[in-house]
C-alpha cells in the first residue's frame, strides 16, 4: 500500500512538473504582458487626470504594411536586409503594444515541380522567415506559419520574370 501512494505522489509531482515546463518554458504562454492605465482623481472637480508627462506617452504604433520577400529556384535560405530589419522593428513594436496581434508567414512557390513538393517548399520558405523573426526577439507563440506552395500565384507561372514572382514569402500582422 505503501508503495502505490509514495508512486502516485511521484507521479502527481511529475506530470505537474512536466505541465509547467511545456505551458510556460516551452509554449510561453505564462509570461502575458500586463497593461495598466494608471490615473489620477482630481478630488475638487471629479476629473481624472493622467500621470504620465505629454513628453513620455508612448506613441501608438501603427500597424506595419505587408512585407513580401523572394527567394531563388527551390531555395530557403533567407539573408536579412535593411528592409526585413525595418519591418522587424515596426512589427515588433506593434506586437508588444497588441497582445492579440500575431505576426503571419505564407510560403509560396512557382508551378515548377509536384504539388507536394511546392508545398513543403513553401512551408521550409516560411519556416525560413520564423527562425529570422524568433532570432531578433519575436516569441515563437506570436508567429504563425503556412504554405501555399503554387496555390495563389501572384504572377503568371508561364514566364520566368512570373515564376520568380511567386517564389515568395508575405508577412502580415493579423488582429
Amino acid at each position: 500500500m505503501r508503495i502505490l501512494i509514495i508512486g502516485f505522489l511521484a507521479f502527481s509531482t511529475w506530470s505537474s512538473f512536466a505541465t509547467y515546463l511545456f505551458v510556460c518554458k516551452i509554449r510561453g504562454l505564462c509570461d502575458e504582458p500586463v497593461v495598466m492605465q494608471i490615473a489620477m482623481v482630481d478630488n475638487k472637480n471629479g476629473n481624472a487626470k493622467d500621470t504620465a508627462d505629454k513628453h513620455l506617452a508612448l506613441k501608438q504604433a501603427s500597424v506595419p504594411k505587408n512585407m513580401i520577400t523572394y527567394f531563388a529556384f527551390d531555395k530557403s535560405d533567407f539573408i536579412s536586409n535593411t528592409e526585413t530589419d525595418k519591418y522587424f522593428d515596426e512589427s515588433n513594436a506593434y506586437l508588444d503594444q497588441n497582445s492579440k496581434a500575431m505576426l503571419s508567414i505564407t510560403g509560396y512557390t512557382d508551378a515548377i515541380g509536384t504539388e507536394i513538393y511546392n508545398q513543403a517548399l513553401g512551408y521550409r520558405r516560411a519556416q525560413s522567415m520564423q527562425h529570422y523573426f524568433e532570432r531578433k526577439g519575436i516569441l515563437s507563440n506570436k508567429i504563425i506559419i503556412e504554405s501555399r506552395g503554387e496555390k495563389d500565384p501572384a504572377d503568371d507561372n508561364n514566364t520566368s520574370a512570373g515564376r520568380a514572382n511567386n517564389r515568395r514569402t508575405v508577412i502580415t500582422i493579423k488582429k
